[in-house]
This record gives structure tokens, C-alpha cells and sequence, in this order.
């Protein structure tokens, strides 16, 4: 009933006051044709006697009706015409949007104008209750939206001071409400006519505890913080049910004046002197006694100071970029949502430190900048982002989010070619000649791959091609599965950047098309998760600002490739012997100890150089370079840019863990065939013909 009331409040006040602008009309033509015999009779002779007292009446009555239908019709005008509609009081006002880590810690709030968080009632400390309605509205249990007390005493204010020191408006807590929801901060009369109907009607709608708990998240506490629990963290660092009885005090004083009695601004005297009457007022209101008001003056207010720091911002940009092309929220300045995002403190906090460490020490191979990635495979979930050694660097670009630029991979692209051939037939025992080749294209140079030492192993076979990371086997590899559908693996495992295909060519295979890290970091997720693909997900739950979950992270993965296939990657890749012929055994590729699949890649004219490595836990990756692109003098991958930067934070992650090796799946057979131990996908191993040398004998394991 009393929500219909109000819907209709505005319609029915407007029908009320049409309705006496027609009575007025009407009485002033039943008066008028009176009044004017009398007036005018005598000198018409149509009364031949004067009645003044008649007269006199009729005037009066007449003068009346013309006031009330000249006063009617500008209070509508005035007034009423464009009286907000109450209902609004419901609408939730602009709300900030808080990025929380994995602990739930705040990363940042982005907002614009107002800093708010919406606190229930129940959050709010009595103390704080108390304070406020001492110093704003004693009177506010009683009172029906306005206090008639209040109006007088700043009536006889504003006439003694002339309202020279600002018009004093007696306002109670729910017209202050009624002010900040619904209209300016103007002082004029037709304002305060306006504020003080809606006041009546607010009160109307809602019960007194209702108005509090609106009233206590939507004033401003000075500049943009808005809300008592915003003003709490803004100015003693803790949350609004924390507060002293002191504190609360302190709180209370300042929507009054926010500019005036705010302790970041000039007056910081003033916002102690105001917290002192704020005391004063809870002891002549019954709150506390004197005693106890004299007892909180001298208690000493730790207020801390104003600042706004944005923890891990290479991450925090992605996340956002992420909730608008993920979730179309295009208003996180006032959505009032609360992301937990996956981030660990710990881990990243020790990537940062690792990449610029380690970036510091190889300055002397004109290498500028380093960045890192680390993934919970299992969840998708980003554990740390270091998008460049330092976010807040001068001498580069530290801005520069490596992580999600577009670079290129050189060999560390090289599994997904691989991956093709052994779904296409290929075992790891089948073999390939790492010999001299030149590839004539038309309307092109022709194009002759080089290895990465210059020099050639001969006949190899696939694991040895692939762990080795030779480049003339691997884009021999490429010739045969096809450009294009090493392209569209590629892209159906996660990599966004190869949309052109005018751009394909052999040299994918060496890494030529741009990826992002955190594509690559996707795509080789798949080989972690034995062929499923988890996507990389940065968020684990959102809530609105009521703390209603509105979406929660779901593992589900799809079976994007075969286990089998992901377990022979893996199995390639996490091989230190295979890899021994070009980077030697237990490089820095090698973790004591673990079994743990890598693959580095640096590019042929040395602007980028990779590592990417995983287990069935975690994925990192890590890249040195220059932002700019300028070549790096020299980098031995395995030995110095990348590889030492992803091996300590990896020997991190797996501190004190237990080794996980690759589990076989089923389909997966281990079969000696000439003269070495192999695995093969179940039927492919009776199709393997053995390579002999001159004399006849199989060809020894490279």
C-alpha cells in the first residue's frame, strides 16, 4: 500500500492542486457577477442602494481565491513541475569497483567522482550511529522527515547573521539523504520547498534504520570518498566496523563541512576541534557521559595518510581489459562489483623480483627489459604477470606489457609443428635429415633455414629435432604437414595473432608470425593438461554490492588433442638427454630433480628470446629483450636471457613438491625399436622401419 502511495505521490499531488485552480476559477465567477453589481450597480442604477459591507466581503473572498490560484500555479511551477520521483531513493548510487588478489587483498578500485563501497546497517558500529545523529539530528526518531525545532533554529540564525556566513539550513539526516540523491547543493528557496516534500515522502517509503544505512553510504566524507566505509579505509586504513568510539567520532564530524573539516586538507586543526564537539554533543544527547567524552578527546587518532597505490599494474590493466571484452562491463566506475582475481602475492611478488634481478645482471648484452608469466594450469588462473622489470621504470617504457605484446616466438613455437606431425603419422623415432636445404618460392627470395649453431647433425630423429630445437629439420616438418594447417592448430590451441594468412609461410615454423605470451602460454597449457584446454582465466568469482555472487569460475576444460599426443610432447620436452647434443645436460632447462617439460626460442636477428616450461601444476614463461626491438648482442638460450629467469622462478614453484612425473594414458605403449626405448601411440610402433647404415646395422640413438 504504501509503495502504491508513493508511485502515484507526484500524480496525485499535481491532480490536488489542478483541482483547487478550479474551485478558485469557480468561486471567483460565482463571486465575480456579485461583486460587480455591486460595485458598478449604482452607477448603472441597477442597485440603487451601496452595500460597502457586501461589498467589502466580496472583495476579501475575491482577493483570496486570485492569491490562491496565483500561488497555486507558481507552486506547481516552481515547485512540483519537476519534483523527482521518490521511488529513485531504491536506484543504487555510482559505486566503485574493487580488484581483490587470491587472498582477497585489494589490487586497486577504479571509480570516477565518488569512491563508494556499500555497507549494511548491521556493518555500521553504534558508536558511529550515535555520533552522527548527536551531531546532525537529535531528533531523528521523532521526527517525521523534518524537524519543525530545526527550521526555527536556523530560521533565527540565518535572520541574526543575515546569511552572512552561508544560509543555515536545519536540514535533518533525511532531508541530507534527500539532497544528495535528488537534487544540487544550490541554496535557494525553491530547493529547500523541494527537499522538504521529498523528506516527507522518503519517510513515507522507508523505516528509519533504511534512511540511516542510505544516508551512511551516500554522503560525501570529503573530496571522493564517499560512504562511511570508504572514509574509514581513507583515512585510518581499517574497515568502518573497526572503528574506536574515538574514530567514530572523528567520521561524524566531517559531512557538515567535508572540504572544511576534512584532515587532508588545510584545516587539519578544524577536523580535531570538530571531532572534540562531535564528543561533546554524544554526552548532552545521553550517548556517553562527560567523563567519557573528556576520556576520548585525549585518545590519540592514528590517521593515515592520503594515498592511492595500485599493487601489480601490468596485471591490473589486463583484468580490467579483460571484465570489458569478457563481460561487457563497460561501467566499472560505478558497477560497485567485487572481483577476486587469481593472482598470488607471494608469487608474484618474487617473479618481479627474479626478472629484475636477472635483467640487471645481462645489461652488458644490451638487453633492456624482461618479463614473466605464471599459470595454474589446472584453472587457467594468471598466479603472476610481470609485464616488464619494473612498471614504474625510466629508462624504458615500463608500461609496456610484454605479456600481452605482440613479439616473436623463433624455436619456441616449434611443439606446435611437431604436435601436427604426430597427429598426422609421424613417431618420435621416425627420423629426418638435418641437412643443407634451399626452398624456391615464387615471387620470393629463395629461403635456406639455418640451425642455430650453423653447423648440421644429419639424419636425426623427431625427439631428437625437436628437444635439440634444430631449425632445418623443423621447417623440412613444416613443408610436409602444411603452412596452413600448422596455422590452424595454432590458432584452434589459442593463438589469436595469426589471422593473416597472407603472412604464412615456411618460416612459421622458425617463429616468424607474432604471438602474445599469453597465447603461447594458453597453447602450451593444453600439453600440461594431457590435451585439455583449460582457458586463461584471471578471475575466480564477482559479486555485486551486496555480496551476491553474480559468476564463479568453472575448471571445465575441453579435450582440444589427444593425450596421447600431449604425453609424447611432454615426454620430448622434459628429455635432458635429448637435448644434451645443443644445450649440454642439466642447463639451466634442467630443474634437479623434477620432471618438468621447456622449450626455449630466440629469434634469428636476436630481438626476442624465450622460455616456456611446464608441469602438470604450473606454466612459466619468461622473455628478454628490448621493448623497441633492438637486437640483443648475444644470448645463448639454455645458458643466459631467458632460461635462468624461468629457472629459479620455477625451482620456486616446485620447492619442497614432490615430482609429478607425465602419467602415461592409455593408448600410450613404451617399445624397444632399433636399439632404443621409444614410445609410441598404440599402432604406429609396427609401422617403424629401421634406418641402417652402410654396414646394415640400425643407426645409433643421436
Amino acid at each position: 500500500m504504501k509503495g502504491g502511495f508513493l508511485k502515484q505521490a507526484k500524480i496525485r499531488v499535481i491532480r490536488s492542486i489542478r483541482g483547487v485552480l478550479r474551485v478558485v476559477v469557480r468561486g471567483l465567477i460565482v463571486l465575480g457577477w456579485p461583486l460587480y453589481k455591486v460595485l458598478f450597480g449604482v452607477k448603472k442604477g441597477i442597485n440603487k442602494s451601496f452595500n460597502y459591507r457586501k461589498a467589502a466581503i466580496y472583495l476579501l473572498l475575491s482577493s483570496i481565491l486570485v492569491s490562491l490560484s496565483i500561488g497555486g500555479i507558481f507552486f506547481y511551477r516552481e515547485i512540483l513541475v519537476d519534483l523527482p520521483q521518490v521511488t529513485k531513493i531504491d536506484i543504487p548510487p555510482a559505486m566503485s569497483t574493487k580488484l581483490l588478489d587470491r587472498n582477497e587483498r585489494l589490487l586497486y578500485k577504479f571509480y570516477t567522482g565518488e569512491n563508494r563501497t556499500w555497507i549494511p546497517l548491521s556493518k555500521i558500529p553504534q558508536s558511529l550511529v550515535w555520533a552522527t545523529i548527536a551531531i546532525e539530528d537529535k531528533d531523528f526518531y521523532q521526527h517525521p522527515g523534518v524537524s519543525l525545532k530545526g527550521v526555527v533554529q536556523a530560521l533565527i540564525y540565518d535572520f541574526k547573521t543575515h546569511g552572512d556566513n552561508g544560509l543555515r539550513g536545519g536540514s535533518t539526516i533525511t532531508q541530507q539523504l534527500v539532497k544528495n540523491v535528488f537534487l544540487s547543493q544550490e541554496k535557494t528557496w525553491q530547493r529547500k520547498m523541494k527537499e522538504v516534500l521529498l523528506a516527507f515522502l522518503v519517510e513515507w517509503k522507508l523505516d528509519k534504520n533504511q534512511i540511516l544505512e542510505r544516508y551512511f553510504n551516500q554522503v560525501s566524507y570529503g573530496g571522493e570518498t564517499y560512504g562511511v566505509q570508504e572514509a574509514s579505509l581513507r583515512y585510518f586504513g581499517k574497515n568502518v566496523w573497526e572503528l574506536t568510539m574515538a574514530e567514530s567520532a572523528f567520521l561524524a564530524g566531517i559531512p557538515a563541512a567535508p572540504t572544511t573539516y576534512s584532515p587532508n586538507g588545510p584545516n587539519k586543526d578544524l577536523a580535531f576541534a570538530r571531532q572534540r564537539h562531535v564528543l561533546d554533543e554524544m554526552a548532552s544527547s545521553g550517548f556517553i557521559t562527560p567523563e567519557k567524552a573528556e576520556g576520548l578527546k585525549k585518545v590519540p587518532l592514528n590517521l593515515r595518510e592520503d594515498a592511492t597505490v595500485m599493487r601489480y599494474p601490468h596485471f591490473v590493466f589486463y583484468v580490467k581489459d579483460y571484465l570489458v571484452n569478457r563481460f561487457q562491463l563497460t561501467n566499472l566506475d560505478r558497477a560497485g562489483l567485487t572481483v577476486v582475481t587469481s593472482i598470488d602475492p607471494i608469487i608474484q611478488e618474487e617473479a618481479q623480483r627474479i626478472v629484475k634481478e636477472e635483467v640487471d645482471k645481462i645489461r652488458y648484452l644490451r638487453i633492456s627489459n624482461g618479463a614473466a608469466l605464471v599459470l595454474d594450469v589446472r584453472t587457467g588462473g594468471i598466479l603472476a604477470m610481470v609485464g616488464s622489470k619494473d612498471y614504474y621504470a625510466t629508462d624504458i617504457d615500463g608500461k609496456y606489457n610484454v605479456t600481452t605484446a605482440l613479439r616473436q616466438p623463433g624455436s619456441s613455437i616449434k611443439p606446435v609443428n611437431y604436435l601436427l606431425a604426430l597427429e598426422r603419422g609421424r613417431t618420435l623415432i621416425s627420423t629426418i635429415d638435418d641437412s643443407p636445404i634451399t626452398y624456391e618460392i615464387k615471387g620470393q627470395k629463395p629461403y635456406t633455414p639455418q640451425n642455430y649453431n650453423g653447423k648440421f647433425m644429419g639424419t636425426v630423429t623427431l625427439r631428437t629435432a625437436l628437444a635439440s630445437s634444430l631449425n632445418v629439420p623443423s621447417v623440412k616438418l613444416l613443408a610436409e604437414n602444411g603452412v596452413e594447417n600448422m596455422a590452424r592448430l595454432g590458432q584452434s590451441m589459442g593463438i589469436t595473432s595469426w589471422n593473416d594468412s597472407s603472412r604464412w609461410g615456411l618460416s612459421l615454423a622458425l617463429g616468424s608470425n607474432e604471438v602474445k605470451m599469453v597465447d603461447l602460454s594458453q597453447a602450451y597449457s593444453i600439453f600440461a593438461n594431457m590435451g585439455s584446454k583449460i582457458e586463461i582465466n584471471p578471475i575466480e568469482q564477482i559479486k555485486d554490492f551486496n555480496g551476491k555472487v553474480l559468476w564463479q569460475k568453472n575448471n571445465e576444460g575441453q579435450q582440444l588433442i589427444a593425450p596421447v599426443y600431449a604425453y609424447l610432447i611432454n615426454s620430448v620436452l622434459s628429455d635432458d638427454n635429448a637435448r644434451a647434443p645443443i644445450f649440454g645436460l642439466n642447463s639451466k632447462l634442467n630443474i634437479d630433480g623434477k620432471t618438468v617439460s621447456v622449450k626455449t626460442g630466440t629469434t634469428n636477428n636476436l630481438k626476442d628470446n624465450w622460455t616456456i616450461g611446464w608441469t602438470p601444476d604450473y606454466l612459466v614463461a619468461t622473455w628478454v629483450g628490448n621493448n623497441d626491438s633492438t637486437p640483443m648482442s648475444w644470448v645463448a638460450s639454455g645458458v643466459t636471457g631467458a632460461s635462468p629467469i624461468w629457472n629459479k622462478i620455477m625451482t620456486e614453484l616446485l620447492k619442497n613438491k614432490a615430482d609429478k612425473p607425465w602419467v602415461m594414458p592409455a593408448g600410450i605403449v613404451e617399445k624397444n625399436i632399433c636399439g632404443r626405448d621409444e614410445y609410441f601411440v598404440m599402432g604406429t610402433e609396427n609401422n617403424v622401419a629401421c634406418p641402417v647404415t652402410p654396414t646394415g646395422t640400425p643407426t645409433p640413438r643421436p
